[in-house]
């Protein structure tokens, strides 16, 4: 197997650690437009498996020429690439996987369907953490049901030791956390899809020592394809971002202020992005480089089966890697992906076009992976 990943930062280096260590991967190209960062991450792996080049994934024709002659094609850049990189791999004939974190991208992704299966690859977008696992599982828990009434996804990633302003440290790309909390999310009620605001929904809930009582609010992108898939099906479905209690007020108010908008505003002679602006203001505070940091997940799936109440739980506490210094973060987000990359390159995943993960990926063939790397996930069965 033979795969290319797009972006060397914290994921793309992540997932490429996974793949190096599998026995099916025979090479791995890292590729990011800087080149300093990507040789880093090549020479942080130390694998003879591991290649790095210098790919701008802008730049269209490039990125089309790189592609040719993978297995399978994982990005792991910013969302707002993921489009134009989906439609790069239908024109290179490359089965494809990336992170997501956007539904609007995501469903013009699923547009792709049809010329994807001409082309006979598969494309699975969202195939992280959160949407991602948190696909996989729903689907898990609604699939061992007769009837599935209620799913409930709560995720999470912490710091194991909070710190102001936000008890929050960055684990993932800026960009991407601002853009869970502005716009709206999708959920399904009383079958039909609905859009709330993000930041909205403000609950609390506790988890096993040494987390604790934390809340829970709605966030952009989460939910991701999931109303679409299981409107008419499911009753009632949401996904809400897990942190630390208070972290939602701040967040609010700054939002609410304009810091995370994207018009330019005019700051003496110059215009400047707000957005961008906080970007690169918060990037360094709220970094905390020696700080370890944990992910809570847990998937609540309520309905009938055999003519009684049954109420599955997915639950997952998962830790800083000490010992190859790899984010927990990294780990639940990247690790899921190098799974369906795997999955794509050696025919697991048999259909063609472009494809959810809740209707891509084997459930019990993903859960038994993520165990094979130490990602547990603890699944309890209520009746009555």
């Amino acid at each position: 197997m033979r795969a290319l990943i797009l972006g060397a930062g914290m994921q793309g280096s992540a997932v490429a650690f996974d793949l190096v260590r599998s026995e099916r991967v025979e090479e791995v190209l890292l590729a990011d437009a800087d080149l300093r960062k990507v040789e880093k991450a090549a020479a942080w792996l130390r694998s003879r498996k591991a290649r790095a080049g210098q790919l701008d994934v802008a730049d269209r024709e490039r990125l089309v020429e790189a592609m040719r002659g993978f297995d399978v094609v994982i990005s792991a850049v910013p969302y707002f690439y993921n489009l134009d990189i989906a439609r790069a791999a239908v024109e290179a004939g490359v089965n494809m996987c990336d992170l997501g974190g956007n539904t609007d991208i995501v469903l013009r992704e699923l547009e792709l369907d049809e010329a994807a299966r001409r082309a006979g690859i598969s494309i699975v977008p969202d195939c992280g953490l959160a949407p991602g696992m948190t696909n996989v599982l729903a689907a898990s828990g609604i699939g061992k049901l007769d009837r599935a009434e209620e799913v409930r996804i709560r995720v999470g990633g912490l710091p194991q030791t909070p710190r102001p302003p936000l008890d929050y440290k960055l684990v993932f790309s800026i960009h991407g956390l601002i853009n869970e909390y502005v716009g709206r999310a999708a959920v399904l009620r009383e079958g039909k899809i609905a859009w709330v605001e993000a930041l909205t929904g403000l609950e609390e809930l506790e988890f096993p020592e040494p987390v604790g009582r934390c809340e829970a609010f709605h966030t952009a992108g989460g939910s991701s394809t999931l109303p679409w898939t299981y409107r008419g099906q499911v009753r009632e479905l949401n996904y809400k971002t897990v942190r630390y209690p208070g972290h939602c007020a701040k967040v609010k108010a700054m939002r609410d202020l304009g810091l995370f908008d994207d018009q330019p505003v005019r700051v003496g002679d110059c215009e400047v992005k707000p957005r961008e602006l906080f970007a690169i203001l918060a990037s360094s505070r709220l970094d905390f480089p020696e700080d370890r940091d944990l992910v809570v997940l847990r998937v609540v799936v309520k309905g009938e089966r055999d003519g009684e109440r049954v109420e599955i739980t997915y639950q997952m506490l998962d830790f800083y890697d000490e010992e190859h210094g790899i984010t927990a973060m990294m780990r639940t987000t990247a690790y899921p992906v190098s799974i369906v990359a795997q999955m794509l390159a050696h025919g697991e995943i048999e259909a063609k076009g472009v494809l959810p993960p809740e209707r891509a990926v084997p459930p019990e063939l993903f859960v038994a992976r993520l165990a094979e790397r130490g990602i547990e996930l603890v699944e309890t069965i209520k009746s009555g």
